[in-house]
């Protein structure tokens, strides 16, 4: 019998990977990784060693957690009732299996033995490190708990597990369910033509419309209903889509208020249940912040500096509505926030972000951004020609993309023909890995942008070298009327940041696996991804790949000083927003789920009562929708501050290419080897001096975003 989801190949046969296969392939997987578990669990301790314990360990769940990874994936990019139906059935099973790994007696004294043998006293220092992790690992998910609280750690993960899945599905099936077709185009007054274009084909492709009678097509995706925020005058339009999105996860049939209560109270019992007084604590305890009151005390000081620029771009905004409108001054409506301060900033730089659009051709944005890669890091970037096999009918689409380097090569299997595959290599040709990219939404596919890692290589001393493969992912308009995709400045920014994520899996040099890659605290994870949107802002690095997509003409120097003039508009309100949700989530996990019985959207308001703008109407919280906290077992559930954390450490990290050139390989080379290739292989405070020389500078942040005052810098 075939398994195509345990193949270990390297190129994966995705129109093999079907529901119907998920389920025997996943339970043969768990039988197989059981066997080599109890091998280990039976080694005689006095025969103990670093092969046969720590790195067997290492290897025995490798062949299911690629074929979990995959499963996981094509619920994230190609959902369906099947898939769904498959992946809910095996996912219990899965997260029990992982919860008992570290749960399993015999296990644990076998790591323990050879923890305590002479050679362990002996260890190189990347095994060493793998031995305190692995300890950590085996004392944090409660492996000397006596066997009954054992027992009800194990219901608990499971119950995690199914509750953040259907929280997900909910997001999902709430976002789908949605849409507002516009028959009257007068609505659509002061919509940029992009936006435009983008509803009328968006309603072609359900059936709507036509060229006499045209019908444009909005829904919940970011893409369709970010313009109308910012640009449409029909304040009636912005409303009704803005009530739309704070609806979702919250109607009747996709509700998550129970879910997100249910889902607080499991992780309170889980943190009470390991010794912590708290989910922060439990999750933070190794991460750089190493508990939730220091990464509050960080929250609640940066909230402290940003709040004077926050209240008095507050004011300013409610200021200029009054005088375009000529009505007194009072608090705007939510759904005008977006539209007034794209106003605002129109009137004050004269930049209006759809004249950026046609210099960011997505080709041409992904192909410069490769480029400054190449030169920075010293790598090579080759397109491969791909093939979308369709599972039902084994009918083949061919990629045809004339940006394709590499057509002597292999055609590569992809999942969608949208998706396009790429090797990336060193200097020396080395194949160091691969990855896919899939730009464009559907609706079988989850909203947002994302990187993942579908294998994790390894380094040989004695032999070649295995290579990574990872994706990214995201959502924005696809091509239209025969332009190329034209992107946003901000999603340009995206698309760098998801890149930065996948460098630091693709070019991991740490011999053992599950200190490669991403695998580092929570809070030194987007250092790679948030430092690599900095390139997005600079004059060298623009010229690459910032170019008309009609004349190939860089962007203007004009235009360009109005960017960098209005980079740093509404930083308070923006820098706000990031606290708020750190806020949020810090004490939702830290005080709300310790007595879950008070009411979820007044705990919420008196947590932000001093992070938001007053508004005339109340805007509910984003909590049902808030992927990030619960849509997954732990995610970045009391753990969101570390995006602002991480900033700290990016903008600070850039001012060494800014004196030292923006474009300079000797510093990008030093990047890459002092952080890009060092995974978890030391303590991320080591990896980030060993990079600058000296301690984050906390100011860094608040100087690249015109927030520093004098007081600060004293």
């Amino acid at each position: 019998m075939s398994h195509p989801f345990l193949e270990n190949t390297f190129h994966i046969p995705w129109h093999r990977l079907k529901p119907e296969c998920i389920q025997a392939d996943i339970e043969l997987a768990l039988q197989q990784t059981q066997v080599r578990l109890n091998v280990i669990a039976d080694t005689p301790h006095d025969e103990v060693n670093l092969d046969n314990s720590l790195l067997e360990l290492e290897n025995a769940t490798e062949d299911l957690s690629r074929a979990w990874g995959y499963v996981s994936h094509l619920d994230s990019v190609s959902n369906s009732p099947a898939l769904r139906e498959a992946y809910n059935a095996m996912l219990p099973k899965v997260s029990e299996f992982y919860t008992r790994i570290h749960l399993n007696d015999k296990l644990w004294s076998v790591v323990k033995a050879f923890a305590e043998s002479a050679e362990a006293k002996t260890l190189s220092d990347i095994h060493r490190r793998l031995l305190e992790e692995t300890l950590a690992d085996f004392r944090e998910c409660g492996a000397d708990l006596p066997p009954e609280q054992k027992k009800k750690l194990e219901q608990l993960n499971t119950d995690l597990t199914r509750l953040t899945q259907k929280y997900s599905e909910n997001v999902l099936d709430s976002t789908n369910a949605w849409e507002l077709l516009i028959t009257d185009e007068a609505r659509l007054a002061g919509l940029p033509e992009s936006a435009r274009d983008a509803a009328r084909e968006s309603a072609k492709t359900k059936g709507h419309g036509t060229d006499d009678a045209p019908v444009w097509r909005f829904t919940l995706h970011i893409p369709s209903m970010l313009p109308v925020m910012k640009y449409a005058q029909d304040d009636s339009l912005r409303r009704e889509i803005w009530e739309a999105s704070t609806k979702l996860g919250w109607s009747q049939d996709h509700d998550n208020s129970q879910l997100i209560v249910d889902i607080l109270k499991l992780r309170q019992a889980k943190a009470k249940l390991l010794g912590k007084k708290d989910f922060a604590d439990l999750v933070l305890q190794r991460r750089m912040a190493k508990n939730g009151a220091a990464a509050l005390a960080f929250t609640e000081d940066l909230h402290a500096r940003v709040k004077p620029a926050f209240l008095e771009e507050v004011e300013e905004l409610e200021a200029f509505k009054a005088e375009q409108t000529g009505s007194p001054r009072e608090h705007l409506e939510p759904w005008e926030v977006g539209y007034w301060s794209e106003k605002l900033r129109h009137a004050r730089y004269e930049l209006d972000e759809e004249e950026l659009r046609p210099y960011f051709p997505m080709p041409i944005v992904i192909s410069g951004m490769y480029q400054l890669v190449e030169r920075l890091f010293g790598v090579r970037i080759v397109q491969r020609p791909t093939v979308y096999i369709d599972p039902a009918s084994g009918q083949e689409t061919h990629s045809n993309d004339p940006h394709t380097q590499a057509p002597f090569r292999p055609t590569v299997e992809v999942w969608h023909p949208d998706v396009k595959y790429y090797d990336l290599l060193d200097e020396n040709s080395t194949h160091l890995g691969s990855f896919f990219t899939d730009w464009f939404p559907r609706d079988s596919k989850r909203s947002g942008a994302w990187m993942n890692h579908l294998r994790t290589g390894s380094v040989n001393h004695d032999g070649p070298n295995e290579p990574h493969l990872g994706l990214m992912c995201g959502n924005m308009n696809a091509p239209l009327s025969g332009k190329p995709a034209l992107l946003t400045h901000d999603e340009v920014q995206t698309v760098f940041h998801e890149f930065g994520h996948l460098l630091h899996h693709l070019l991991g040099k740490v011999t053992v696996k599950s200190l490669n890659g991403v695998n580092v605290a929570w809070d030194f994870v987007e250092l790679p991804s948030q430092i690599m949107e900095n390139w997005c802002w600079e004059r060298d690095a623009l010229n690459v790949f910032a170019r008309h997509y009609e004349t190939g003409q860089p962007l203007p120097e004009a235009l360009l000083e109005k960017m960098q003039a209005a980079r740093n508009f509404q930083q308070g309100h923006f820098t706000m927003r990031q606290l708020s949700f750190g806020k949020m989530d810090l004490d939702l996990h830290m005080t709300f789920a310790k007595q879950p019985d008070q009411d979820l959207e007044a705990f919420i308001d008196a947590s932000l009562e001093d992070y938001r703008a007053p508004l005339k109407t109340k805007a509910p919280s984003i909590i049902r929708r808030f992927t990030h906290l619960f849509a997954d077992s732990t995610g970045y559930a009391a753990g969101y501050y570390s995006y602002k954390w991480a900033e700290v450490l990016d903008a600070d990290a850039f001012t060494r290419f800014q004196k030292e050139g923006v474009l300079n390989s000797e510093t990008g080379r030093d990047f890459r080897h002092c952080i890009l290739e060092k995974g978890n292989s030391q303590p991320p405070e080591k990896l980030f001096h060993a990079f600058m020389g000296r301690e984050p500078d906390q100011n860094a942040l608040l100087a690249r975003s015109g927030l520093l005052v004098e007081e600060d810098t004293a």
